[in-house]
């Protein structure tokens, strides 16, 4: 099949199509060649019928035969005598002497069988087709019809489609050509469009064909596809700026403390801030390192277990004074209990850091099939308009890139991944003072425990 991959889809489209195409001609052929051949068969067989019934009339009659006996002039009538032995009347054209048929092919012809002699039998240059009726006082009724018109039909019939056929078959091959040539001419474009895409141009979409069909939604899915490149670009080339930014202050607060130290020997007094900044480092990376992982779907799912928030909350506010949970029913869901707790502890570290005397956590049942984790504080609160931009990843809301109270700007958009890791949703609203944080999860029945 090597010939048929190097084949261009245009010649593979054209070379299906024909052959189909040479296919259903040839089927058509043969089935109006075999109805063409039924058909002159029968008119000449229906024509001989009636002259057989019009002469076995005449025979029932009874008197006197006309001599000769009328019949069309393209047929040969005969009269055998009830032996089968002799010809005792016949048309203008009938031979007297000779019987068209002989012995065993009588009986065949009385059966209803259409016999098919030598036209010397009356001296005719053509085949001759021979029906027979018997009346009743024994004699037989034959009738001959030439069959030079019906094969020369016939061979008309087969020349013309050989003629025609392969005529029409380079006819239609050629519209084929042009008409795929001008229905594939949209790809040649998207590939050339294509070609002129590089990484660098972000704003270089493929060329949409007008008409309403696969390649135009073809052409609008690649576009689709391009826009979300175009944002994965710059959502990366943010990231990475972002990241290089916030990895960059630590590291240059550390040098100086040692720089600092090493003029002063004091090196005990800096180490308490080294060792801070050190920790402040690798929760930076530990957080960089979820989001890649998050970002190339690669994130390590540990193993599932059942986990009663209630309880998981009520662990957590023990490491806070001003952090207090909502009395209430024992809720579960299921997920992992590490990535459950980093999700509720960047929640309740942000509002501790906003919040002016007190956070709650609350967990209550949202119908059969969820439960609603909240976290509210009683800070300044969020404008609407930005409550859905602090999740995004080194979001912060003033306009310096100062530090918020040791905050990188991951922590909300860690809850996000983690939240639709365990296939929930996470919002923030209004809770007139301050934000409550409000995370919809699977709920486990009860009864599963």
């Amino acid at each position: 099949m090597k010939w048929w991959a190097s084949l261009s889809l245009r010649g593979r489209l054209v070379l299906l199509g024909t052959s189909g195409l040479i296919v259903g001609l040839v089927i058509a052929g043969m089935a109006m060649a075999t109805a063409m051949t039924y058909s002159f068969r029968g008119s000449l067989d229906r024509s001989a019928d009636a002259t057989v019934t019009e002469m076995a009339a005449l025979l029932e009659e009874g008197g006197r035969l006309p001599e000769p006996l009328p019949a069309p002039s393209n047929q040969i009538v005969q009269i055998l005598d009830s032996q089968r032995r002799s010809v005792i009347a016949g048309d203008s054209s009938a031979d007297l002497l000779v019987p068209l048929l002989r012995g065993p092919e009588v009986d065949r012809a009385l059966d209803g069988e259409r016999i098919e002699v030598p036209g010397d039998r009356a001296v005719q240059p053509d085949m001759l087709r021979v029906t027979a009726r018997q009346v009743p006082d024994g004699r037989i009724v034959l009738v001959g019809l030439p069959l030079g018109d019906y094969h020369r039909s016939l061979e008309l019939l087969r020349n013309a489609l050989w003629v025609t056929y392969p005529a029409l078959v380079l006819v239609l091959v050629l519209i084929a050509w042009r008409v795929v040539g001008a229905a594939l001419s949209p790809v040649d474009r998207l590939r050339l469009g294509a070609e002129r895409i590089t990484g660098a141009a972000t704003d270089e979409r493929l060329p949409v064909p007008p008409s309403s069909d696969e390649i135009q939604r073809l052409a609008i899915t690649l576009n689709h596809m391009l826009d979300r490149l175009a944002v994965s670009r710059t959502r990366q080339r943010s990231f990475i700026a972002d990241a290089a930014h916030e990895l960059r202050s630590p590291l240059a607060s550390i040098r100086i403390q040692i720089e600092v130290a090493q003029k002063l020997d004091d090196w005990p007094s800096v180490a308490d801030e080294i060792i801070a900044d050190l920790d402040r480092l690798t929760r930076l990376v530990d957080d960089l390192l979820l989001l890649a992982r998050a970002d190339a779907s690669d994130a390590r799912r540990a193993a599932q277990e059942p986990v009663e928030l209630r309880t998981l909350l009520t662990s957590l506010a023990k490491r806070y004074d001003r952090v207090t949970v909502e009395p209430g029913e024992s809720l579960w869901t299921e997920g992992e209990p590490d990535a459950l707790l980093r999700m509720v502890l960047n929640l309740v570290d942000n509002a501790v850091r906003h919040a002016h005397t007190a956070v709650t956590l609350a967990v209550v049942a949202e119908g059969q099939s969820e439960v609603l984790v909240t976290v509210t504080d009683d800070g300044e609160g969020i404008p609407a308009p930005l409550r859905e931009r602090v999740f995004d990843r080194f979001a912060r809301l003033d306009d310096g890139r100062a530090r918020d109270a040791g905050g990188s700007g991951l922590g909300l958009a860690i809850v996000r991944e983690l939240v639709r890791r365990h296939g929930g949703t996470v919002r923030l609203t209004d809770a007139r003072p301050g934000v409550r944080a409000e995370v919809r999860l699977p709920r486990l029945p009860d009864s599963t425990m």
